[in-house]
């Protein structure tokens, strides 16, 4: 299976969220709390928090560390989410959170992954690393992923009428991503989330998540010269501070994405990827990390009727929102969806984020100075 995880935080405490404006820094997180929308009909809250403080210990001397947290939503009954509000307590170290959906034969998996770290939690660089005791769950990439918060979100609150279904027993895994790299000795954070739930007797739309990864293959800039230029050196950097399957992740790409499996060069990559169930499109994102500034979805791109679900042009690390669908868009088994990104690696300089880090060529990898190229599409 070829795991991916992606990539940015504000806020300031469990009750609340902040964002971060367009154009900001890591560094310049906080922003007024944005108040949760109403509750629509049938609907409650739910708020979890991390037992207590995190103090994240990015490996192999590096800056980032993945961090997953087990937490548990205590249903009775099932009951669809509707919307999440991920709440950091410390804006200067959380990069961004991912929620992933645990189904209750697979919580002793988890809990035996939180069991084997002292701390609270586990490191989950690429995955949660919960394979699942179903093998064709295992395979079925993103559809664990419920909810994802970037720079710019609020609450991520799915169209009306929809949701994730999740069954009594399930809990609920945040994956946070912390960045160190301007952050004091010392420095801790207490995650939280509040869950927007409606019963599981309404009559809602059962959502799932797909996500549509790219290569990331970026040289240095002109101008730009060291090291990790080189291809090799700067994969193997990538494995060095984030592991093996960091190194998998970027062959495997090349894999899937391209004819033979070789990596091509330069700063727009695309990938198709099939879509295996008949059903509708109803919101669409795109995540990429520093250097992204345009990143599309388009359906069934080259063929009669193609359309394109997601433009967004310029991106904005701060801005990374999933866009629900002026109308649901029907897909059929078959059909194909394509991710493509265009990075800028002169935007380096630029960027308080990465200036001090040493010129590379860029791969995928978790890293803040690292890049991504993924799509996230929400579907019943």
């Amino acid at each position: 299976m070829l795991a991916v995880a992606v990539g940015c935080s504000a806020a300031a405490d469990p009750a609340g969220q902040a964002g971060a404006s367009p154009g900001a820094t890591h560094s310049s997180h906080a922003a007024p709390v944005t108040p949760a929308a109403p509750l629509r009909a049938g609907e409650r809250f739910a708020t979890i928090a991390v037992p207590r403080p995190y103090a994240p210990q990015p490996p192999n001397g590096g800056t980032d560390e993945y961090r997953c947290f087990l937490v548990d939503p205590a249903l009775r009954r099932p009951a669809f989410l509707t919307g999440t509000r991920f709440v950091p307590s410390n804006a200067d170290v959380v990069h961004h959170a991912i929620v992933y959906k645990v189904r209750a034969t697979d919580v002793p998996v988890a809990r035996t992954l939180d069991g084997g770290d002292p701390e609270d939690g586990w490191t989950c660089f690429g995955g949660t690393g919960i394979a699942g005791t179903d093998p064709a769950h295992a395979m079925d990439a993103g559809g664990d992923w419920i909810a994802a918060w970037a720079p710019g979100m609020g609450e991520d609150r799915l169209p009306a009428g929809t949701g994730h279904r999740i069954e009594p027993g399930a809990q609920l895994v945040l994956q946070v991503h912390y960045n160190l790299l301007r952050a004091p000795a010392g420095a801790t954070d207490r995650p939280g989330i509040q869950l927007r739930l409606a019963p599981g007797t309404d009559r809602l739309v059962p959502l799932r998540t797909q996500l549509l990864p790219a290569p990331v293959e970026l040289p240095c800039a002109a101008g730009e010269s060291g090291p990790l230029c080189d291809r090799t050196a700067a994969v193997f950097d990538v494995i060095r501070r984030l592991g093996d399957p960091a190194g998998a992740r970027v062959a495997g790409l090349s894999l899937l994405c391209r004819p033979g499996g070789r990596p091509t060069t330069g700063g727009v990559q695309s990938c198709d990827h099939p879509i295996r169930y008949a059903g509708r499109v109803y919101a669409v994102g795109g995540h990429m990390h520093l250097l992204g500034t345009r990143i599309t979805v388009r359906l069934n791109h080259g063929r009669p009727g193609a359309r394109t679900l997601l433009d967004v042009d310029p991106y904005s690390f701060h801005d990374q929102r999933i866009v629900p669908l002026p109308k649901p868009v029907a897909v059929r088994a078959g059909d194909t969806l394509r991710v493509t990104c265009h990075h800028d690696a002169s935007q380096r300089p630029h960027l308080a984020e990465l200036r001090g880090l040493p010129p590379r060529y860029v791969v995928w990898g978790d890293g803040t100075g690292d890049e991504m190229c993924l799509g996230v599409v929400i579907h019943s």
